[in-house]
């Protein structure tokens, strides 16, 4: 019963950080928000986009600061929430 307790505990410790980064989304496109609403959300915050790709439920988005240093980031197509990885959405 201990080692099942400890396998319980490891494997929610281990998955514990994957479900914070955020995940792609997985409904239809019809609920997902338009790459404009995207757009216009980091040119507010001083990002220049070159392009916004769609990968698997996620948006990939390729911009540059306002320092001019490139950024490359990936948001949930469905919420707009930026994902810890920028290649969320390949597999």
């Amino acid at each position: 019963m201990k080692v099942l307790s400890a396998l319980v505990v490891l494997a929610i410790a281990t998955t514990g950080p994957a479900l914070a980064a955020g995940n792609c989304s997985t409904a239809p496109k019809s609920k997902w928000q338009a790459k404009s609403a995207l757009e216009s959300q980091l040119q507010a915050d001083g990002y220049k986009v070159r392009q916004i790709k769609t990968e698997g439920g996620c948006y990939e988005v390729y911009a540059t600061d306002k320092d001019g240093k490139r950024a490359n980031m990936a948001f949930n197509a469905e919420t707009l929430e930026k994902l810890d990885k920028a290649e969320a959405g390949e597999n």
